[in-house]
């Protein structure tokens, strides 16, 4: 039984991965872990067909658990990097469509979980950031992921710098892709992530898998392209469109 993290149906469809680690929700490495495991639990469920992923309504993460991090030895981060940087990238590795709803701050190890997200919906009084190297560290999962997002200039000013991104600036530079009211940040994720139920979930999956090959995306879309031709999605969306247009067709997910 996870102490801090929490998966539940907010409607027919989808999912809200929630985790509450009072008082700033910063992340340590049980925390990850048990993010992962979720992450995991809700990959193999096919009744799910999108993701809410929820701090709470003050703050979504501020950041690592330094204090944990500071008791590290060269020969103890070693041994757990690979399995901290996985859990931080998990929610990437979700085959179902993911939104991170996120209020007041998104700094650290927090932001680095919601770069594995496919959208980012966050409150205007929202500060997003990758502070690690104010403690002499890196991100441990985010880097790669924020330059393939805003690119390599951008993404190299936030690491090197540590700074702070206001709302505005996040949806200017794509680090944001939609700024609410901050009592709105939960349902509009929600309102995002409803649109997916009922949806091809063997074409969403794939089209993710293809993102997720980053530079090698091309040679990935070819092989999940032909592999969706032995779906009945496939057979059942083709003929619906030519049928009766898109938007026509009642998906079974297989």
């Amino acid at each position: 039984m996870a102490e801090f993290v929490t998966v539940d149906r907010a409607e027919a469809g989808i999912a809200v991965l929630r985790f509450a680690r009072p008082p700033m929700n910063l992340i340590d490495v049980q925390l990850a872990l048990e993010l992962a495991d979720a992450a995991e639990r809700i990959a193999g469920d096919a009744e799910i067909a999108s993701v809410v992923v929820y701090g709470d309504e003050r703050v979504f993460c501020a950041g690592d658990e330094l204090t944990e991090l500071a008791r590290l030895s060269a020969e103890q981060a070693e041994a757990m990097v690979g399995d901290l940087q996985r859990a931080l990238g998990c929610l990437a590795r979700v085959p179902q469509p993911t939104v991170a709803a996120i209020s007041g701050y998104a700094l650290g190890a927090g932001l680095e979980l919601a770069l594995g997200a496919d959208r980012r919906i966050i409150g205007d009084n929202a500060k997003l950031g990758l502070p690690q190297i104010r403690a002499g560290l890196i991100p441990l999962a985010g880097i790669r992921r924020l330059s393939l997002l805003i690119g390599p200039s951008r993404a190299k000013d936030l690491v090197y710098s540590g700074r702070f991104v206001e709302p505005a600036e996040a949806a200017e530079i794509g680090l944001a892709d939609e700024v609410v009211a901050p009592d709105d940040v939960y349902t509009a994720a929600l309102r995002w992530a409803r649109q997916f139920t009922g949806g091809p979930a063997r074409a969403l999956a794939a089209a993710k898998r293809v993102f997720e090959a980053g530079t090698h995306g091309h040679d990935r879309a070819r092989a999940e392209w032909a592999e969706l031709f032995a779906t009945e999605d496939r057979s059942i969306g083709t003929r619906s469109y030519l049928a009766a247009g898109p938007g026509s067709a009642e998906f079974v997910g297989r």
